[in-house]
């Protein structure tokens, strides 16, 4: 409501972020342990996960270095799995469009997964909100999961290959996509868009340095866009 204070909607932000901390941690322990695997010291794993602060890219490009695969093809293929990432900007843009720059410039940082899902669900839910309670929303997202991001691949680093392999790190990832993706599937054309990038990505997932991710994101989106366009020209008809 437009009553309340940038305070309140701060910690209401924090706090329905909150529950994404139990796959955070394991997140960034998994990129930590498998970075110092892969010959990254500590400052270069936290450097790294500082820098990029995108989980998904990171191991991408990660496990292709490992790999030895082109440099150009480790630059593309990261870049290609936060392409989202434009997306959720263009998305966000006449919610926060208006902010002060520092402001944007943070947010931009800070745009994750985590943060996007719920400030997204949340303006569309509270459309009388201004600028500023909005950006106190989406900093409030960010305070339990960020910092949580940063200490968490630091204890991956330290830790290195003494964690066991029965611990099973790596279900943080997917279970972080699920949560966040499904709430989201509400229209035809973002349900086409996941079967048809889904399909492609299993049907592709033979080609070397994955790049059959990058083919299993241009045609799910291409197929979201077509979904949509077909959505609105019957509607107006």
């Amino acid at each position: 409501m437009p009553t309340e204070t940038t305070k309140s909607i701060f910690l209401t932000g924090a706090r329905e972020a909150s529950p994404f901390i139990l796959v955070v941690g394991p997140f960034g322990l998994l990129f930590g342990v498998v970075a110092t695997e892969a010959g990254l010291n500590v400052l270069e794993t936290m450097t790294f996960s500082i820098l990029v602060i995108a989980g998904a890219a990171q191991l991408t490009a990660l496990q292709l270095m490992t790999e030895n695969a082109p440099t150009i093809i480790v630059i593309i293929s990261a870049l290609a799995v936060n392409l989202r990432m434009a997306m959720y900007s263009a998305s966000l843009a006449p919610y926060i469009g208006p902010a002060p720059l520092w402001q944007r410039a943070l947010a931009a940082y800070f745009l994750v997964d985590q943060s996007y899902g719920l400030a997204a669900v949340k303006y569309e839910s509270e459309p009388a909100w201004t600028v500023r309670q909005r950006m106190a929303y989406f900093f409030g997202t960010i305070a339990p999961v960020c910092p949580f991001w940063y200490l968490s691949t630091l204890a991956g680093a330290l830790i290195g290959s003494s964690v066991p392999e029965w611990l099973a790190l790596d279900f943080a990832m997917p279970i972080t996509f699920i949560a966040l993706i499904a709430p989201a599937l509400r229209t035809r054309a973002h349900v086409a868009a996941a079967l048809v990038s889904i399909t492609v990505a299993l049907g592709l997932a033979f080609l070397p340095y994955n790049l059959g991710l990058l083919v299993a994101g241009i045609a799910g989106m291409v197929t979201g866009a077509e979904v949509e366009r077909q959505t609105m020209k019957r509607a107006a008809s």
